[in-house]
């Protein structure tokens, strides 16, 4: 059996919304791509059939893959749970920099919700994994490729 993957509501819903529209659009729109290529003779000389059956290809992969991390999902709702103040998969932590005194916020995300200009980062990062299991107050040092920088964690939020 596969692992388990976790997921945010947020990104099981943005999971699903994508493999509708592949699902109800994209794999329609490929499919008469192809009916109309096919229908101007040789395939083999046939760029417009080539490149249909590529992107018919990739759509048929990417509704694979989003139906398995579907199906392997643990979906972490943190709004359900009391917030004890300490950092877990869905979290939003608020941090000061203990050299700089800049403060960052980070939501940690499933690995395909990562967006680290979204200020969401991966639960396998080594800033959320360094986090997780730590509570409010407490200082975190994390290894980074310049050295190690030191965090306070402020705020932990459970939103």
């Amino acid at each position: 059996m596969a692992d388990r993957v976790p997921m945010t509501t947020a990104g099981e819903t943005r999971l699903r919304e994508e493999l509708q529209k592949l699902k109800s659009e994209d794999r329609p729109r490929v499919i008469a791509a192809i009916s109309d290529a096919r229908e101007h003779g040789d395939l083999k000389e046939n760029a417009e059939y080539h490149a249909a059956r590529e992107q018919q290809s990739f759509i048929e992969g990417r509704i694979q893959e989003i139906e398995g991390k579907l199906s392997a999902a643990q979906v972490i709702d943190v709004t359900t749970m009391d917030n004890t103040g300490k950092v877990i998969f869905g979290t939003t932590v608020h941090l000061l920099n203990m050299d700089s005194d800049e403060q960052v916020v980070y939501k940690i995300v499933g690995e395909d919700e990562a967006d680290i200009k979204g200020g969401k980062i991966s639960i396998s990062s080594p800033i959320a994994r360094a986090l997780v299991g730590k509570s409010e107050g407490d200082v975190v040092a994390i290894r980074v490729p310049s050295g190690t920088v030191e965090y306070e964690i402020e705020e932990v939020e459970y939103v």
